[in-house]
């Protein structure tokens, strides 16, 4: 096997207006790939191209019936009435290693200039190792111009965060995007870190949509939200309890 294949499902070379690439994999809290997922189910967006790589893990994905896929990337196109076609990036995985990561990002990204792509959005979340009741959208971008729009839009730019920058595609795309001219935004939703995140999913689909010229229900969203929100609520109690009984101990301990 060749380190990526590409398959595609239409023609690789359509012509497509201005079209804009949203990247949505993998990640922490799962936001991204949650937010991506959910605009291209609702604009019925068409397959276009799929990626396998022996950069991905060494597994096939089961379904329901017990059907077995190779785990991959897959491109997905929404022809829009606006301005903008849109193209978007989701999978099972990321690449497995720092080269495996750069190969694919590359990859992608000659695919994505080949068909006209000039901005890309890349989305993730951002950890901040505890519970967040109003989630944020943290943002990094290729261009001062873009921090200006994106500002405008509602996304912070905090002082020296993330601090550590911006781990796996998400940063990639930007960055080798850049040395191809093609501007990038990322894109972060705050989220504790410890679960699938469709809170922060839905924070961040509240910025893109109107950047897109798109609309969706964050309905499945908001619901997910809601359980999840019953789930760390007993989690609090609980360890609201356990403080408890360690404050008494202490107590008890000094008296």
């Amino acid at each position: 096997m060749e380190p990526i294949v590409v398959t595609y499902h239409q023609d690789s070379r359509p012509t497509l207006k201005r079209p804009i690439l949203v990247e949505g994999l993998p990640g922490v809290g799962n936001v991204g790939k949650l937010a991506a997922e959910l605009v291209v189910d609702q604009l019925k967006a068409e397959p276009f191209a799929t990626i396998h790589s022996r950069y991905f893990p060494p597994q096939v994905i089961v379904d329901d019936s017990g059907i077995i896929a190779l785990v991959s990337n897959r491109l997905y196109l929404s022809r829009q009435p606006g301005p903008h076609d849109l193209l978007f990036l989701v999978g099972d995985y990321q690449g497995l290693t720092p080269e495996g990561q750069y190969e694919l990002a590359d990859c992608v990204l000659a695919l994505a200039k080949g068909l006209g792509v000039e901005r890309v959005y890349t989305l993730g979340g951002y950890g901040i190792g505890r519970m967040v009741e109003e989630p944020k959208v943290l943002g990094a971008t290729t261009s001062a111009a873009l921090v200006a729009e994106m500002r405008a839009a509602g996304v912070l730019f905090p002082e020296g965060e993330p601090g550590s920058g911006i781990v796996g595609a998400s940063g990639l795309l930007l960055g080798l995007g850049r040395m191809r001219a093609i501007e990038g935004v990322c894109l972060m939703g705050q989220t504790s870190g410890y679960f699938v995140d469709p809170k922060s999913a839905g924070a961040l689909l509240t910025i893109l949509c109107p950047l897109l010229g798109i609309t969706v229900d964050l309905a499945d969203l908001e619901a997910k939200a809601a359980q999840i929100d019953v789930i760390t609520s007993r989690i609090r109690e609980i360890e609201g309890g356990e403080t408890s009984q360690r404050s008494r101990e202490d107590l008890h301990y000094i008296g």
